[in-house]
């Protein structure tokens, strides 16, 4: 799943094309990854890890039928 797809048209040549935009795990763990930058700390590697973890959870919670998937 994509978040942020967009059209986008070229200026030039007046071609339009989608742009599908970024993985919504990455996503997810972007932002994960702000919150853990927030509160401090210094390993990266694992903090990384965890964000991934997290993008998994929710994007696991958005799959379940009783969340609206809107």
């Amino acid at each position: 799943m994509k978040a942020y797809p967009f059209i986008h048209k070229d200026p030039t040549s007046g071609l339009t094309r989608m742009e599908e935009g970024m993985d919504l795990r990455d996503y997810f763990a972007g932002l994960a990854l702000q919150g853990m930058f927030a509160v401090g700390g210094n390993a990266h590697e694992v903090m990384a890890q965890r964000a991934y973890e997290a993008a998994d959870l929710m994007i696991q919670q958005r799959t379940k039928k009783d969340v609206p998937n809107e």
